[in-house]
């Protein structure tokens, strides 16, 4: 079995095989946070944007980017729109014979994302011969896989919980300074000095930085540019546009098309 329904309860720890893939196609989905004490994981979507948050940063996963989770590492998976879930389960002390690093996402090339789809579509039974061959494309594949860096550490002081956990259900978007220190009571000296002293930014560097990730997850999902500067408060689409390209270096519809031929 690898094809799960919406709601179907899937324990990985619980299940003794070496790798275990499942699939689904799935909406709304909060997984909330969680950990695995015996499974490192592989995420990935060929359809549909998914947003992860640690217990200290953000991360966000397009049709172009897989993210690899070691065992214990404390996560949440967030979508709102349809996506096409690819997730694999390795036992850690397999997968510690071909990696043994910490939270990473890396990019997703043709033959990355073709192994994957097949390895979540397996049953699930000991390794036949054939799949230990693909097993060892596959790890060749990840360890030669690009670093991307695009992540967002997130404030860790109790004032900004409960507003950050809006912002990453996508509940809400970051105000200006001026709006957030009215919302918390807070100083805005004080806000740009815990921002800096947590993340490494200072809050208006931050929620460019936000707003960044939200653009690509907006685009992957089919917005029109229009559409993601008006959710984003932009003041015009042209404004949107050279902010994106001055983060990417790629316009929003460059950068698309170039890591989809990049994922072809």
């Amino acid at each position: 079995m690898a094809v799960l329904k919406q709601n179907e309860e899937f324990d990985a720890d619980s299940i003794q095989e070496k790798v275990v893939g499942i699939a689904s196609d799935m909406v709304l989905h909060d997984s909330g946070f969680h950990f695995h004490t015996t499974k490192a994981q592989l995420l990935y979507a060929p359809s549909g944007c998914m947003t992860v948050t640690t217990s200290d940063r953000q991360l966000i996963l397009p049709p172009f980017r897989m993210l690899w989770i070691p065992s214990n590492e404390v996560h949440r998976v967030n979508f709102r729109n349809i996506v096409a879930y690819r997730s694999i389960y390795f036992d850690e002390r397999y997968a510690a014979k071909y990696t043994n690093t910490g939270l990473r996402v890396l990019h997703v090339n043709p033959l990355l994302k073709e192994i994957i789809e097949r390895i979540c579509f397996w049953e699930w039974s000991a390794l036949k011969e054939d799949q230990a061959h693909l097993l060892k494309v596959f790890w060749d594949e990840v360890q030669k896989a690009p670093e991307e860096k695009l992540e967002l550490k997130m404030p860790q002081d109790s004032r900004f919980k409960k507003i950050a956990e809006s912002w990453t259900l996508r509940h809400s978007t970051p105000p200006m300074l001026k709006e957030l220190a009215e919302k918390t009571e807070a100083v805005e000296k004080t806000i740009s000095r815990i921002f800096k002293k947590e993340t490494g930014l200072s809050y208006q560097d931050w929620r460019q930085q936000w707003r960044l990730q939200r653009s690509i997850e907006l685009l992957v999902e089919g917005n029109s540019i229009g559409e993601v500067s008006h959710i984003l408060d932009f003041s015009s689409d042209s404004a949107f546009i050279e902010f994106f390209k001055k983060h990417t270096g790629s316009t929003p519809l460059q950068y698309l098309m170039k890591n989809q031929e990049l994922s072809r």
